[in-house]
């Protein structure tokens, strides 16, 4: 019978020792036959408490994996919901997206009319002024801070476009910007109104998400050409907004062109929703800081990046300055423009715009980009002269000025985008982000430096101070060839026609780039 109770381990009705355990008896305890009763049954009572635990940390184990399958089931199904596209455009990699011309000239006028949004406040800060009844120099807060936005999400959005599926992150920055703009036509707060500008700019960046994206859809030999065609429209969202800002503004109330931009907002999201081909992301699972990170290693390691950059901030800074201080100019004798006219001058950019294509195809899709780039250079550096010298007694001196300006600096920026868009596949949009933020620096020194020194010396004095701009953007682009992979040289020869090796590898590495891009462990680091 012991070793029945020894094998069952069952406790003895007076001892709570288990028999079986060497060295322990029931005789041991019968002197305290009380105290052991009362240890039996606090014993007794642990054991049921602890089954009982158990048993309902297991029930509730249970149900928190039921409602934790219940929650991530729910979760999967709003992501499919929100992520839902038309067949036509999901991406098959047996058949990769078609980038036909309706899709390009669809692109560039979605660039337009988001692009715009930092525009709109810029010819109407007065009004603003007094409808809030604020002084100029706090309603100049709304367009900087728009600007200010524009940067923030430049720097630390645009990168996620190397990380993410695009279709996805394009349409949903397009909705929650157009969402944010109702506040813009509806609050009567300017604090509001300045908070809502400042957030709305940092969702403003889709264009230069939408840029990258043109560089994979295209083919190689159209690249040049297909960006172009994004970039005059980035160009036109500027003229636009301006110009309807301004008509809109002088006929009807100011808010009105508030209410315009927020319908062509959601027309537009509708339209990319219905259109706008899915592509996988480039770099799935990439570490966000590491993304980050990877554009400042870009700035020392890639020298024609560099090269690049420091071109496309003189040129943003000259740009800028010229239709900045332009304002001032034709507002002064002997022109006297009204805010009408002079928001009508610029319409003098929408001819070159609608021309920037056809060079691009039958110049920077044919030659090396850094020909282009030196040949716009060249151009916009003609147009500041001229207009600098003559413009202080005949309007004909800033007309020549825009058109070649205009001219020059797209197909400068075109040819510098096409260059750096050469370095790897997937890492396009940080590469962008690195141009656009050196461009955007370039913005503000113009707008700074050019208004102190028209203040100072008037029109000739700002002017003199692009010819410095340009000129040193040009000797730059002499400095490093375009077949050097250092960073000073001309290793290569000077030739400007493209090698034909280089071309038939360009068009041959088409498919792989429209594929799914490699690892960014596998990046190259090409010159």
């Amino acid at each position: 019978m012991q070793r029945g109770y020894a094998k069952s381990r069952h406790f003895d009705g007076k001892n709570p020792i288990p028999y079986g355990i060497p060295g322990r008896h029931r005789d041991d305890a019968s002197a305290q036959h009380g105290s052991h009763s009362e240890i039996e049954m606090s014993d007794a009572v642990d054991i049921i408490g602890r089954a009982t635990v158990e048993a309902s940390g297991k029930d509730e184990a249970r149900l928190g994996t039921s409602e934790s399958a219940a929650r991530d089931a729910a979760v999967v199904r709003f992501l499919r919901a929100i992520n839902w596209m038309p067949g036509w455009c999901r991406y098959d990699p047996e058949n990769p997206p078609k980038f036909t011309f309706a899709m390009n000239i669809l692109l560039a006028f979605s660039t337009t009319f988001t692009v715009a949004n930092l525009y709109y406040p810029q010819p109407i800060l007065n009004v603003i002024a007094e409808d809030f009844d604020v002084s100029y120099e706090r309603s100049s807060n709304v367009a900087t801070l728009s600007q200010a936005g524009y940067a923030v999400g430049l720097l630390f959005l645009c990168p996620l476009g190397d990380i993410v599926p695009r279709r996805p992150f394009i349409l949903f920055l397009i909705f929650v910007t157009a969402t944010m703009w109702i506040g813009l036509c509806l609050t009567t707060k300017f604090e509001a109104f300045v908070s809502l500008s400042f957030l709305c700019g940092v969702g403003t960046v889709m264009p230069q998400i939408m840029l990258p994206l043109v560089g994979d859809l295209a083919p190689a030999h159209r690249r040049a050409s297909s960006l172009s065609l994004v970039v005059s429209g980035l160009a036109l969202g500027l003229l636009v907004a301006r110009v309807l800002s301004g008509v809109v503004a002088n006929f009807t109330a100011w808010r009105n062109i508030y209410w315009l931009a927020l319908g062509a907002q959601y027309l537009t999201l509708t339209l990319l929703f219905f259109t706008l081909p899915d592509y996988p992301a480039k770099n799935k699972g990439l570490n966000y800081l590491k993304a980050l990170w990877k554009m400042a290693v870009l700035i020392v390691e890639e020298p024609l990046l560099i090269q690049a950059c420091l071109m496309g901030f003189l040129l943003s800074a000259a740009f800028t300055n010229f239709w900045t201080t332009l304002t001032f100019l034709l507002a002064s004798p002997p022109y006297n423009y009204s805010s009408l006219e002079i928001g009508l001058f610029a319409l003098i950019g929408v001819a070159v715009i609608s021309l920037a294509p056809v060079w691009s195809r039958l110049i920077t899709d044919r030659f090396v980009f850094l020909f282009s780039s030196v040949l716009g250079l060249s151009v916009e550096l003609v147009g500041i002269i001229i207009g600098t010298f003559i413009g202080t007694f005949t309007v004909a001196g800033p007309v020549i000025q825009a058109i070649l300006m205009d001219t020059g600096s797209n197909m400068a920026h075109t040819a510098n985008r096409s260059n750096i868009y050469n370095l790897s596949p997937n890492i396009r949009n940080r590469v962008n982000t690195v141009y656009m933020v050196f461009c955007f620096a370039g913005q503000l020194t113009g707008t700074a430096a050019g208004n102190r020194l028209y203040a100072q010396g008037g029109w000739v004095w700002s002017g003199s101070m692009n010819v410095g701009f340009i000129g040193i953007a040009i000797l730059i682009g002499f400095v490093r060839g375009p077949r050097e992979s250092g960073w000073v040289g001309w290793k290569g020869g000077w030739s400007i026609k493209r090698d034909e090796d280089s071309t038939e590898k360009a068009k041959g590495r088409v498919a792989n780039e429209e594929a799914q891009a490699p690892p960014e462990q596998a990046e190259p680091s090409a010159s």
